[in-house]
């Protein structure tokens, strides 16, 4: 195999050396879903679109184990492919339709998360999505429905999928290590229930399957507090851009999410490179806490089988997947919160997402 693209900075720049005590932290995480569970009505509508009797067959048992029992969405209740829901014309909206519930909704989502967190005093503010464009950008009109001074610094990260929670608060942590004095705001807010494709293939199908809705909100400062954010790493597997693609279409956002990225996964964390960006020189059975990116229980099963895991190790993350499905950016952050109450000693925190790329970063408490 080729060698994997990315270094730990400590292996990057010889002249970095590591503190003994991280100096930024996760004080608090509070996340929000909307009210309405699709999931039911979504397996439906798939499986009814499959012509080929054995292919359907196929598509129930493997929804049946997904591992997911609700996904949430912004879209108003009852069945969204029904008569009169959001997705019963033909053709599906466009994506101006789609873009304008996203400029609505996804403040709204991640203002019932931020209303949960209550933060004081913010001086930065970092807002993750990918699932919607609009401007003033969404981390403008948060900013104006908290009534932030205009003088607090924004950064908005888009497009970069599942992986985004993990540059937001890495962010953070830099900021926060520039100026001890800083209260980073970290939101992260997914509409992926807005792009529904008109697709009949399983593979898109057990897709689109993955994916709900979901905010998360988290507070980033010097206050040690909560989870201490260290050791950031990014990696990514070789020959692989083309396994996760999420293209802007007329009709929404059309994701492409191969069937081959588990057993890529797992390949990748069988080499002894790609384990050095992602352990360093700790044995992955000594580190107590995990919160890996749900994308999909299969990935789940790669990241355990790959590592060694006890089987009870990623109970975070699909506790996640159960309740909420894949929403994208902020999956990893409802994990996160399943970790708060009681911190671990040690932590890892990774997402998978376009590249193919894994990010993360090692934790603890505080």
């Amino acid at each position: 195999m080729e060698p994997f693209i990315g270094l730990p900075r400590f292996i990057r720049d010889a002249s970095y050396k590591a503190s003994p005590v991280p100096d930024a932290y996760i004080n608090r995480i509070a996340t929000a879903v909307p009210d309405h569970d699709i999931h039911a009505a979504f397996v439906a509508w798939a499986s009814a679109r499959i012509a080929d009797d054995r292919v359907r067959k196929l598509f129930d048992r493997m929804a049946a184990r997904s591992g997911i029992e609700h996904r949430w969405s912004v879209l108003p209740k009852g069945s969204p492919v029904a008569t009169g829901g959001f997705y019963s014309t033909d053709p599906l909206p466009p994506t101006s339709a789609r873009m304008d519930v996203y400029a609505t909704a996804a403040p709204e989502l991640a203002l019932q998360a931020i209303g949960r967190l209550g933060p004081d005093n913010v001086t930065h503010l970092i807002v993750a999505s990918c699932t919607g464009f609009v401007a003033p950008g969404i981390d403008q009109i948060i900013a104006r429905r908290l009534g932030l001074a205009g003088d607090v610094e924004r950064l908005l990260i888009g497009f970069m999928g599942c992986y985004a929670a993990v540059t937001a608060l890495r962010s953070a942590r830099h900021i926060v290590r520039s100026d001890p004095e800083a209260r980073v705001l970290v939101v992260t807010v997914e509409l992926s229930t807005l792009h529904l494709q008109p697709e009949t293939g399983i593979e898109s199908l057990l897709a689109m399957l993955q994916f709900g809705d979901g905010a998360a909100a988290a507070l980033v400062t010097a206050d040690p507090k909560g989870l201490a954010i260290d050791a950031p790493f990014a990696a990514t597997l070789p020959d692989s851009a083309d396994l996760i693609g999420w293209r802007i279409g007329d009709r929404g956002f059309a994701m492409h999410l191969s069937g081959e990225v588990p057993s890529r996964i797992a390949e990748a964390l069988g080499d002894e490179g790609f384990r050095q960006i992602l352990l360093g020189d700790v044995p992955a059975g000594s580190i107590e806490g995990w919160a890996v990116h749900a994308g999909g229980r299969s990935i789940l099963d790669a990241v355990e089988h790959g590592l060694g895991l006890d089987p009870s190790a990623l109970a975070a993350s699909r506790g996640v997947l159960r309740d909420h499905g894949n929403m994208s950016s902020s999956t990893l952050m409802f994990a996160l919160e399943r970790l708060m109450d009681e911190p671990p000693r040690s932590g890892l925190a990774i997402a998978f997402g376009p590249g193919l790329a894994a990010e993360g970063f090692r934790f603890s408490a505080a």
